[in-house]
């Protein structure tokens, strides 16, 4: 099974991969049931109460997921991504709770900047649970080889995607 088929099916079977982003590599897992989302906040070391943002492969899609970002939420949307932020919106339905942490009247979002096979990964499952791939308070990974091992060892499939810029989302 190639690389990128291993990554979907684990995404789907709720297991947690790593992949790279337009900033630095990713602790990725399914969005959309809490399980995955709960799992991989554990293997962060991540508290509960701590956000973990939504990323979506496009704007459209994104809205198509938390379609209450209409009006101007859409529009400051539209103007920033896809592009290395995480934007914090209004989510009136507090849909997908368990991504919101302590505010679930709010929701970190990214539409990431993706090429290649990372690229490919994300438009095949649409959207991911997606935090860094590091152990929370140490260093964000650049490469796959700075990943912790406990987390990369854990994780069902990588992607590697050599040297990344290293800045995380703001």
């Amino acid at each position: 099974m190639a690389v990128i088929d291993r990554i979907v099916a684990a995404l789907r079977a709720g297991r947690p991969v790593l992949l790279p982003t337009d900033t630095v590599y990713g602790l990725c897992a399914d969005p959309y049931r809490e399980p995955p989302v709960r799992a991989l906040r554990r293997l962060k070391g991540r508290d509960e109460m701590q956000p973990t943002a939504l990323v979506a492969s496009d704007v459209e899609l994104l809205l198509e997921c938390v379609p209450e970002l209409r009006g101007r939420s859409a529009t400051i949307a539209r103007a920033l991504l896809p592009g290395p932020y995480t934007l914090v919106l209004p989510n009136p339905a507090r849909r997908f709770r368990w991504l919101a942490g302590s505010r679930p009247e709010t929701i970190g979002v990214r539409v990431p900047v993706l090429t290649g096979d990372a690229r490919t990964v994300l438009d095949r499952v649409g959207a991911l649970a997606a935090t860094s791939a590091n152990r929370t308070g140490e260093p964000d990974p650049r490469r796959l080889d700075d990943v912790p091992p406990e987390i990369r060892s854990a994780c069902t499939a990588e992607l590697d995607g050599g040297e990344l810029p290293g800045v995380p989302s703001t």
